[in-house]
């Protein structure tokens, strides 16, 4: 699983998804992509997840670049536990996604190989997505 290996701080506020990202909503490396069409959290296990599906799913000679990076801690209180005493502690790691969020690239297969992988990670991905072809510079 994805995790940073060092923070600043343990836990971390919930925080907003308002408007649209600007920061990663270009594809820079590979040839075709998966955007984010809706705000969301993605945990380090659904990346994964739909890491695994993509790669199974093109087979050999493809390159998979992953655009997220699950940076922020959630935490959980345990089960049964009264109200107050603080803050639970941190369970799992998410990636903030933003509509327009490029997810993950792909480059060295044709577009209906990227299109069904995409397609099959699309299913392990809590946010709506839509497939993305690179826009050639003139």
């Amino acid at each position: 699983m994805l995790a940073p290996k060092k923070v600043k701080y343990r836990k971390m506020m919930k925080g907003n998804m308002k408007g649209i990202a600007f920061r990663g909503s270009e594809i820079s490396f590979g040839q075709y992509g998966l955007k984010s069409l809706e705000p969301g959290w993605i945990t380090s296990r659904q990346i994964e997840a739909a890491r695994v599906a993509i790669t199974r799913s093109a087979k050999k000679g493809c390159k998979v670049w992953i655009r997220i990076f699950p940076d922020k801690p959630i935490t959980r209180k345990p089960a049964e536990t009264r109200m107050g005493k603080g803050k639970g502690n941190p369970e799992f790691w998410v990636a903030v996604v933003k509509p327009g969020r490029i997810l993950y690239e792909i480059s060295g297969v044709s577009e209906d190989v990227a299109r069904e992988a995409f397609r099959l990670a699309s299913h392990k991905l809590p946010v709506a997505t839509k497939f993305v072809k690179r826009q050639e510079a003139i």
